[in-house]
C-alpha cells in the first residue's frame, strides 16, 4: 500500500482513470495491476491556487482495499438496563454502543425531543423567554444538534473516529464527512439524524425519557444505583453513564452538596467574533474566491501573557444564537446550515482561564471556575437587561472606546453598544486587546477591522470542571458503576470527541 495526492480545480473531482495512472507509477505496478483505492481525505489548500487535495491509499494486487464494518445493534428488550442521563453526543453513542454489546440503554433526558426543542429555541431567540431544561443546551441531541454539527477532534487516543462517522452516516449523514478534512454535518440536518439514532434505539429495545431532570443520585447498600427525577421517577439500574453536558450546573451543584469529590477545571471565556462573510473569503482565498467555493473557515492561536488566545467553533455563513441556560445570563453560540450560505462569518475568540486566574473565586473551592464563567455571563445581563448581547465593534475595542454605532448582526434579539473592555473581566480584555490586531497583522491581513462585531459572551466552550474518574475503568472515584462522561464530566470537547468518551464508558460496562 502506498499514498498517492492528486489535486483539483474546486468543483471537480479525479477521475478513474487518473487515479489509477497515479497509482500505477506510485506502487511501481501497471495500471492492471492495481487491485483498488481508497479515498482517505479531501481538503481546500489555498495557498497558491485554489484546489482541492484528495489524498487515496492505493492497493496491488495481493493486497487487499480494507473496509469499515460496523457491528451491528442486536434486540436487548429483556436485556439488563443500563441508565444513560443525558442524551447529547456521549449519551446517544453510549446508548448505540450498548445494543451492539447487548444491554438495554435507559436514557433520561431533562428536554424535549429534538422537535418540540424547536419551539422553545424559537421563544427564546425572538420573545427572550428561556425554558431552564429545553433550549440551545439542554435537549434531545445535546448542545452539538444546533451548534453547527462539525465533526473534527485534534485527538485519536480516544478511539477510532470512524466508529462515530460511520453511525452518523449509517443515519443519514453525507457520506462526504468520511473524508474531508474539516467533515460538518449543519445543524439543518443534524435533527432529522438525531430522530433516526433514538429510533434506532427504541426499535431495538431501548427507552428515552424526556422531560425528566434527574436530581439525586443514590448508591444502594447492595451496589445498585437509585436515580431520582424532578417529576417523582425513580431509577435504578447496578450501572449509570452521567452525559450531562457542560451546562448542567445542578448536576455538579449535586454533588458537592452530597461532599462527592468534584475538581476545578481550565476552560476558556471571550467574545463572539462575527465578520462579513465576504471579509473572510476575500482574506482566506487571497482575493481569488468565487461563489462557486466554500464559505471559507480561519483557525489561530497565540500566547498572550502565559494564556492562550485562540479561535473557537468557527461558524463560516454561520449565525449567532442565545445559548443560555437561564433567564439572568447572557451566553452566545454559533451555529451553521450544511450550505453555510448566511452572509456572516463568527468564532469564538477566548482565553484560557485555570483556577489561579481566579484568586478571589477560591472560596467556592471545585466551583470556583463555573461561579467565575456564571458572574460573566450574570454582567452581560444586567448591562442589557435583556438576551440582546453587549456589543462592540473590534478596534473601537481594542482602543476602549464604544462604538457609536453597530453593523447588522446575525444574532436575532440584537445588540446594545457597550464597553465590553470593561464588562469581560480585565484578564480576558486585556489579552483579547492584544490578539486581534496580532491575528489581523500577522496571519489574517484584514481581519482586523471595525466591520467585525464582537459580542460578549462565549463563555460555554467546555465545562470548567470535572468529575474524577479511574483512568483504567472510567468510573466515578468511589463509586463503581457509575461512569462521569462526555464534556459535562470534563473529558470531551465537541461532538466527536464526547461521542468517543461515551461509546468508551459502554465499552467498560
Amino acid at each position: 500500500m502506498k499514498e498517492i495526492e492528486i489535486t483539483c480545480p474546486i468543483g471537480r473531482k479525479p477521475d478513474d482513470d487518473q487515479i489509477l495512472a497515479a497509482a500505477a507509477k506510485a506502487l511501481g505496478v501497471p495500471a492492471k495491476s492495481v487491485a483498488g483505492y481508497r479515498l482517505r481525505k479531501r481538503s481546500i489548500d489555498a495557498r497558491n491556487d485554489v484546489v482541492y487535495r484528495y489524498r487515496f491509499e492505493v492497493y496491488s494486487k495481493g493486497e487487499t482495499v480494507p473496509d469499515f464494518v460496523l457491528d451491528e445493534y442486536r434486540d436487548v428488550s429483556g436485556a439488563e438496563p443500563v441508565l444513560v442521563i443525558g442524551s447529547g453526543p456521549a449519551g446517544m453513542f453510549a446508548a448505540l454502543k450498548l445494543l451492539m454489546r447487548g444491554f438495554r440503554p435507559v436514557i433520561l433526558e431533562r428536554g424535549k425531543d429534538v422537535h418540540k426543542r424547536k419551539f422553545d429555541m424559537a421563544a427564546l431567540s425572538k420573545n427572550g423567554t428561556v425554558d431552564p431544561d429545553s433550549n440551545y443546551c439542554f435537549g434531545e441531541g445535546g448542545a452539538g444538534t444546533f451548534s453547527d454539527g462539525k465533526l473534527f477532534t485534534r485527538s485519536s487516543k480516544r478511539g477510532d473516529i470512524r466508529e462515530v462517522l460511520y453511525q452518523l452516516v449509517r443515519f443519514g449523514a453525507d457520506p462526504d464527512i468520511l473524508v474531508d478534512a474539516h467533515p460538518h454535518i449543519g445543524s439543518d440536518r443534524l435533527p432529522g439524524i438525531v430522530e433516526n439514532i433514538r429510533n434506532c434505539i427504541v426499535e431495538h429495545g431501548g427507552e428515552y425519557h424526556f422531560g425528566t431532570r434527574v436530581t439525586d443520585i443514590i448508591k444502594k447498600g447492595d451496589g445498585s444505583f437509585e436515580v431520582k427525577s424532578a417529576d417523582g421517577s425513580v431509577w435504578q439500574s447496578r450501572k449509570v453513564i452521567l452525559a450531562t453536558g457542560h451546562s448542567a450546573r445542578d448536576i455538579y451543584e449535586m454533588f458537592a452538596r452530597k461532599g462527592w469529590e468534584l475538581s476545578a477545571k481550565g476552560f476558556a471565556l471571550g467574545v463572539r467574533v462575527e465578520h462579513p462573510q465576504s471579509v473572510i473569503n476575500r482574506i482566506q482565498y487571497h482575493g481569488r474566491y468565487q461563489p462557486f467555493m466554500p464559505a471559507a473557515e480561519y483557525s489561530f492561536v497565540t500566547q498572550i501573557e502565559g494564556r492562550g488566545v485562540f479561535s473557537f467553533c468557527m461558524c463560516p455563513g454561520g449565525i449567532l444564537v442565545p445559548s443560555s441556560t437561564a433567564g439572568d445570563e447572557v451566553v452566545l453560540n454559533g451555529m451553521s446550515n450544511s450550505a453555510r450560505n448566511s452572509r456572516w462569518a463568527n468564532a469564538g475568540v477566548v482565553v484560557s482561564v485555570e483556577p489561579e486566574d481566579c484568586p478571589e473565586y477560591a472560596k467556592y473551592g471545585s466551583l470556583s471556575l463555573l461561579n467565575f464563567q456564571r458572574d460573566v455571563e450574570r454582567a452581560m445581563f444586567r448591562f442589557t437587561k435583556s438576551l440582546k448581547a453587549p456589543a462592540q465593534r473590534m478596534m473601537d475595542f481594542c482602543r476602549r472606546t464604544v462604538s457609536s454605532d453597530l453593523p447588522a448582526t446575525s444574532y436575532h434579539p440584537g445588540t446594545v453598544s457597550a464597553p465590553l473592555h470593561e464588562l469581560l473581566p480585565e484578564n480576558i480584555s486585556m489579552r483579547l486587546k492584544y490578539a486581534f490586531p496580532e491575528t489581523g497583522n500577522r496571519k489574517m491581513k484584514g481581519y482586523y477591522t471595525n466591520e467585525a462585531l464582537l459580542l460578549g459572551v462565549e463563555s460555554r466552550t467546555s465545562s470548567p470542571v470535572r468529575i474524577p474518574r479511574d483512568p483504567d475503568t472510567l468510573e466515578y472515584v468511589g463509586l463503581p458503576g457509575l461512569y462521569p462522561c462526555g464534556e459535562g464530566a470534563g473529558y470531551a470537547g465537541g461532538i466527536v470527541s464526547s461521542a468517543l468518551d461515551g461509546i468508551n464508558c459502554a465499552a467498560k460496562i
